[in-house]
């Protein structure tokens, strides 16, 4: 039987806000996940960074250096690599992760909701707006993996980073938004992990007290990385990065990585 894995991006969510995800934390003092603080890729921005994870590449090399170059991957990425292996692929995520892998511009009218074998992300559910409910976006997600079953399923909230840029690093808002989706992450990890899932949780970036980010500051470098399963608490050692995120995704999947990611130990 195949590995499934499920890989969610806590958009905005940086290293000291992770503290106060009490859940997140009882699973590390359980020694059911492993956890790491990782220095996200320059420039901290989103749509940069979302083609960073998924593909191992840092924005200098792949080209999407900011968030207004909007076109499609020209990498080898998750997605089209278990694509091509047959495996089934879904998401539940803002749309700028359609702008990436599946067609631009986004249509609204169109692929808010893609069922398409011939996609990169077959199975989708895509939303607009920044404060679209996490409590939601959890519920698509599992409605995805529940009719279609992908192998690899991403989930992609928005909450922490649209109060991170509304109220600032330093806020009560910021601090409850990571309390709040470290709640819903409670709901739903242990269902996926008695399911035999292999799950990662990351941000992109972090933010910073002007209610951004962009740059090269501790606050928006420095992001948490939940590692999840069985398979996933294999890997040893302090030394993970951002880039290698994709290549561990598809060493579990059994999928070849593409020849830019980088070299990892198999597990």
């Amino acid at each position: 039987m195949k590995e499934k894995l499920i890989l969610i991006i806590i958009d905005g969510l940086n290293y000291d806000v992770s503290k106060e995800m009490g859940y997140m934390k009882a699973l590390e003092e359980a020694g059911k996940a492993n956890f790491y603080k990782i220095k996200a890729e320059l420039p901290t921005l989103s749509r940069p960074l979302y083609e960073t994870i998924l593909t191992g590449i840092t924005p200098i090399e792949h080209g999407i250096v900011n968030n207004q170059i909007n076109r499609l991957s020209k990498e080898e990425n998750i997605f089209s690599i278990a694509k091509k292996k047959d495996l089934r692929t879904g998401a539940a995520s803002y749309y700028w992760m359609s702008e990436l892998y599946n067609s631009t511009p986004f249509d609204r009218n169109n692929d808010m909701y893609t069922e398409d074998t011939g996609k990169n992300i077959q199975y989708g559910r895509f939303y607009c707006e920044d404060n679209y409910p996490d409590s939601h976006l959890f519920v698509d997600g599992e409605w995805i993996r529940k009719k279609y079953d992908p192998h690899f399923l991403l989930i992609h909230s928005m909450n922490v980073d649209d109060c991170g840029h509304k109220h600032g690093e330093d806020s009560l808002k910021y601090r409850n938004s990571a309390r709040n989706i470290d709640r819903i992450l409670g709901e739903w990890l242990p269902l996926w992990v008695n399911k035999s899932y292999q799950i990662i949780v990351t941000a992109d970036h972090g933010m910073n007290i002007d209610k951004t980010h962009g740059s090269n500051s501790k606050k928006e470098r420095e992001i948490p990385l939940w590692l999840i399963g069985d398979r996933l608490n294999l890997i040893e050692g302090s030394e993970v990065s951002q880039l290698h995120i994709a290549p561990i995704i598809c060493n579990i999947l059994g999928i070849k990585q593409s020849t830019k990611m980088l070299e990892i130990k198999k597990i």
